[in-house]
């Protein structure tokens, strides 16, 4: 019949259908089961569970799988290719740079416009990787239940002790405030003289990274790239922070490698670092985290790292 003033509803549960209550604990329940494999206390508690998941390096290494001067070429190169497949917006950019500078790329300049034209060429970064290194790497679903979201090698095949990703984000001292951006926040990474490096894509990270980095512009001149905050990142190496953790089944096949960027790296290219100091008020080399292969790499495969490294 029809309901009457003062006539209270009553909604019966079907067999089976969850409350909003069991809904939320499930879905917190989901959220934990991925974050645990990124929360550094839970990893040591389960050391003993997962001996494959930890690394041990000698502190004599200083944790270096590769040469500083390796890293910095093979990042010189695919820039430079990244430069150069995309002179069509970089033209303009280049008539505001010192002569000493214009001059490597007249040559080129010229070249470019007699093949296009003036019109103006697609942007590829996967090709230019794809050319420079002979591989490209893409985010997809992880092969890990419970792990969101990972990095395949899709095109390739990538050699022991190459630089095949970067891990973006602000760069912060030990005594710069990083509480507020931490919560909840899986993407923190620690170096080893104790700097972190904020690489959440979301949130009040990604707002401080977009402000830090239009901070540091010098008039045209972009020195960082904030395009790895989305789904098209212009570096595509840029992915370094959704590499997940190696388990027992899993084991690790790429490393961290701490990497600061010398004061004579060429300027034009500074723009593909998706790195941003939080201060700017001190003037100190920009610290970079790359992440190198352990053994070779075949097309398919998913990168795993080591979330917890011991230095003896």
């Amino acid at each position: 019949g029809g309901g009457g003033a003062g006539q209270t509803e009553r909604r019966l549960s079907r067999p089976g259908q969850a409350g909003p209550g069991v809904a939320m604990l499930r879905r917190l329940l989901s959220g934990w089961k991925r974050y645990k494999y990124r929360l550094v206390p839970w990893i040591a508690l389960n050391l003993g569970k997962n001996p494959r998941t930890i690394r041990f390096v000698p502190e004599t290494s200083l944790d270096k799988v590769i040469s500083d001067s390796a890293i910095e070429a093979s990042l010189l190169k695919l820039f430079r290719a990244l430069f150069r497949s995309d002179l069509s917006n970089q033209a303009e950019f280049l008539k505001m740079l010192p002569e000493s500078i214009q001059s490597k790329y007249k040559n080129l300049l010229t070249h470019f416009h007699k093949e296009t034209e003036g019109n103006r060429m697609d942007f590829n970064p996967d090709g230019a990787m794809l050319e420079t290194f002979g591989f490209i790497i893409r985010r997809a679903i992880s092969s890990l239940s419970f792990a969101g979201r990972g990095v395949f090698v899709t095109t390739g095949r990538v050699p022991k002790g190459t630089v095949v990703c970067m891990y973006p984000g602000t760069v912060y001292q030990q005594y710069e405030p990083i509480l507020f951006q931490s919560i909840c926040n899986p993407f923190i990474f620690r170096c080893v003289d104790g700097m972190l490096i904020d690489g959440n894509d979301k949130g009040i990270s990604k707002v401080i990274y977009r402000s830090c980095s239009g901070r540091d512009r010098l008039g045209p001149y972009k020195t960082s790239d904030v395009t790895w905050l989305t789904e098209t990142p212009v570096n595509p190496l840029a992915l370094g922070q959704y590499v997940n953790n190696c388990s027992n089944e899993k084991e690790a096949n790429v490393c961290y490698q701490e990497f600061d960027v010398p004061t004579t790296f060429p300027v034009e290219f500074r723009q593909y670092f998706p790195n941003v100091n939080y201060r700017h008020d001190v003037e100190r080399l920009l610290r970079c985290v790359v992440l190198v292969t352990l053994r070779d790499i075949e097309m398919g495969e998913e990168l795993f790292s080591n979330y917890y490294t011991i230095i003896k």
